[in-house]
């Protein structure tokens, strides 16, 4: 029995060995996959604490959007229609954006089918204290109607086109305190002034609508073709 179990631990050594030194290794171990790593020495382990104590990864941050398009430059921009009075204003506001040849005025008629304006006063003398009393509020522009008849020493304060436009201009007479003026059917053709501007970029669409706000009864808009 001694010699026996003398034999097997000699064969198991010899097995070992032979397997250890001498056997062609096998492609599909690995005996050393440490020493396979790029880097094996910067390896470390992470304890379940050093995990909890990691800063969590920051969110992901969104792609920024798109900056919106930039509004297309209009071949023509036309504002009006104005009166020889509004037209000065409305010349003096455009004069600081320094337009140059790319401004022009264009002038013709206009059917007015509406006005704003006071009764007949009664007396030359009772319609020039209604136009001093005006020039106290601020209203410089209207106009004595002289001529016989039924509308004698009346005042116009604006004739248009529309009814919109009327009451528009209405409604801006009585934040300065006028109270008489009223809106009435009157066909009549008028003197017009309009301004067109040309090749107009988004900056100079806004500054345009900006100053046409102060003007009611007067439009900014794309321009249409004359005949």
């Amino acid at each position: 029995m001694r010699l026996l179990f003398l034999l097997l631990v000699a064969a198991n050594l010899g097995f070992f060995a032979w397997m250890r030194f001498l056997a062609a290794p096998d492609p599909a171990v690995d005996r050393q996959p440490l020493a396979r790593q790029l880097d094996p020495q910067k390896l470390h382990i992470v304890t379940e604490r050093e995990l909890a104590r990691a800063p969590a990864a920051a969110p992901a941050k969104p792609a920024p959007a798109p900056p919106p398009p930039e509004p297309a430059r209009i071949a023509c921009l036309e504002w009006g229609s104005f009166n020889a009075a509004e037209a000065s204003r409305a010349a003096q506001r455009l004069e600081p954006l320094a337009l140059g040849a790319r401004l022009a005025q264009y002038r013709g008629e206009e059917t007015a089918n509406w006005w704003v304006h006071m009764p007949p006063q009664g007396s030359r003398a009772a319609a020039l204290r209604k136009a001093s009393e005006l020039k106290k509020l601020g209203v410089e522009d209207y106009f004595i109607l002289q001529e016989p008849g039924p509308l004698h020493w009346a005042l116009s304060l604006g004739v248009f086109s529309t009814e919109d436009a009327a009451r528009a201009h209405l409604q801006a007479l009585r934040s300065k305190g006028v109270r008489s003026a009223i809106i009435g059917e009157r066909d009549t053709r008028v003197p017009k002034v309009w301004f067109q501007v040309r090749d107009v970029e988004a900056p100079m669409q806004a500054k345009l609508k900006d100053i046409a706000r102060d003007f009611e009864g007067a439009t900014l808009h794309e321009c249409a073709q004359r005949g």
